[in-house]
């Protein structure tokens, strides 16, 4: 009986031990990977919460990914959106907006004011171009993005915002204070204009917007009943918006049933997009009847390529500028339960003749380049350069000069001899102080000049020979 036991003991020994060789490093292993039943993103959220020595919020971990999904597909059109940034991509297509009315660029982490809208609440409390932006409501600005800070602007309306502005002319600070209105943002504008016993219309469409197909129409009416015997549409420039507004203008273009885009799917399927038939009275038959060109530029993107390809496809315009930008996919929003959005590209688009003409864009029938001095934009500049001194503003301030026909040898951003020179001799043809220097003086003058050359219609080449080529074929 003693043997017994004793073999007993020795086997309860053994099986202990071979418990504690075997069983506890697996228990050690399974204790070190508490996550190992979820999925990698489950695993890597979670572990994040518990181990990091950054803090961070789940939230912010939970966006963080929805952005990394959006951005592996390599698609610059995907993207996730946070609730703010959904609502300021739908407020920039909307008609109406609530704010101030002022439009800003970032320039070396100063915000500089474009321009105030006109009859705005920016405009009426005397906000000026080149203000620079230093506190809202008496919290500093510097260190913010120019998201945080147009989000700060915004806010209801009718409620109350002050602006403290840097007024480097005046070398003073300026606050004014302003209260949140409705702005109408007008996207189509037009004009009749008239040469010899002819008259054309000229339409300029700046985005498609949820009510630019209503704009078009009103304009457009208003210019068939005042006489016109061709159009001129202006996309320059335009970067798209609303595949529903765009349908609807170039519906009044094209008869009922023409095909004006092919919509493809992730599988390939095409899919026909047919005008839709309308009753006729004198507007419609006019427009359908009227000599046509669209003036387009290596801005004109997406839905203007779309009016372009129509009218081109179906030989109903002449394509007339340059080459237009190459954007020939679609994009759809999904709502997500954070309040955020995930945009994607969900289908390609064809023209009526199958072309995609994504990367590539649309020909222009005849092209024709735009001056230099016409193709700058007036930008708010308000540094101060002098020879010696290698900035991008000074290369700016050079493509100025030389496109202004000052005699200038180097564009490349160094101040030489040479460009202290020809701002000198441009200042003093401005009759403002002559010092060789590129200061706030040179650059708010360089802009005003801009801005009247761009004011006047006879100084855009394109839109002249557009008219000239109208006005030929009229005549005819």
């Amino acid at each position: 009986m003693r043997r017994s036991r004793v073999f007993l003991f020795g086997f309860l020994v053994i099986l202990i031990l071979l418990f504690l060789i075997f069983w506890a490093p697996f228990k050690k292993d399974k204790a070190s990977e508490p996550f190992s039943h979820m999925s990698p993103i489950d695993q890597a959220y979670e572990r994040i919460l518990t181990s990091s020595v950054h803090p961070v919020e789940g939230e912010q971990l939970i966006e963080g990914a929805l952005r990394g999904m959006a951005e592996t597909l390599g698609d610059p059109y995907s993207k996730y959106m946070t609730k703010e940034e959904a609502k300021a991509h739908r407020e920039s297509l909307a008609d109406e907006r609530v704010g101030i009315g002022l439009e800003i660029v970032e320039n070396k982490g100063r915000f500089i004011v474009v321009t105030p809208m006109k009859e705005s609440p920016a405009e009426k409390a005397g906000v000026k171009p080149y203000d620079e932006i230093v506190r809202v409501d008496g919290q500093r600005v510097e260190g913010k993005s120019l998201t945080d800070l147009l989000s700060v602007i915004k806010g209801k309306k009718g409620t109350n915002v002050s602006l403290t502005v840097f007024r480097e002319t005046e070398d003073r600070h300026v606050e004014m204070k302003m209260t949140r209105s409705a702005l109408q943002i007008q996207t189509v504008t037009s004009e009749k204009i008239d040469q010899d016993d002819s008259s054309i219309g000229y339409v300029s469409i700046s985005m498609f917007g949820e009510k630019t197909a209503e704009e078009w129409e009103e304009q457009t009416r208003t210019l068939v009943k005042q006489g016109i015997d061709g159009l001129v549409i202006d996309v320059r420039g335009n970067p798209g918006g609303y595949l529903h507004s765009v349908e609807q203008v170039v519906g009044t273009m094209l008869k009922g049933g023409q095909i004006f885009a092919y919509m493809q799917d992730s599988k390939g399927v095409l899919e026909p997009l047919t005008v839709k038939s309308t009753k006729e009275d004198d507007y419609t038959k006019a427009m359908k009847r009227i000599p046509i060109v669209l003036l387009q530029n290596e801005g004109s993107a997406s839905a203007s390529e779309v009016l372009s390809g129509a009218l081109k496809s179906n030989q109903r315009a002449t394509i007339a500028g340059s080459k237009s930008f190459g954007k020939g996919t679609v994009q759809e929003t999904w709502e997500l339960t954070n309040g955020g959005e995930m945009k994607l590209s969900s289908h390609k688009w064809l023209t009526p003749s199958q072309q995609w003409i994504h990367g590539t864009g649309i020909e222009a029938d005849f092209e024709v380049k735009a001056s230099e001095l016409y193709q700058l934009e007036p930008l708010p500049i308000s540094g101060s350069y002098q020879v010696g001194d290698y900035h991008e503003d000074i290369l700016y301030g050079q493509k100025f000069l030389k496109a202004s026909g000052f005699k200038i040898t180097r564009v490349d951003g160094y101040f030489d001899e040479d460009t202290a020179r020809a701002v000198k001799a441009f200042k003093e043809q401005k009759k403002v102080n002559n010092e060789p220097k590129m200061d706030i003086v040179f650059y708010q003058t360089a802009r005003e000049t801009i801005l009247t050359y761009k004011t006047s219609k006879k100084h855009d080449d394109q839109l002249q020979m557009s008219l000239g080529y109208l006005f030929h074929s009229i005549q005819k």
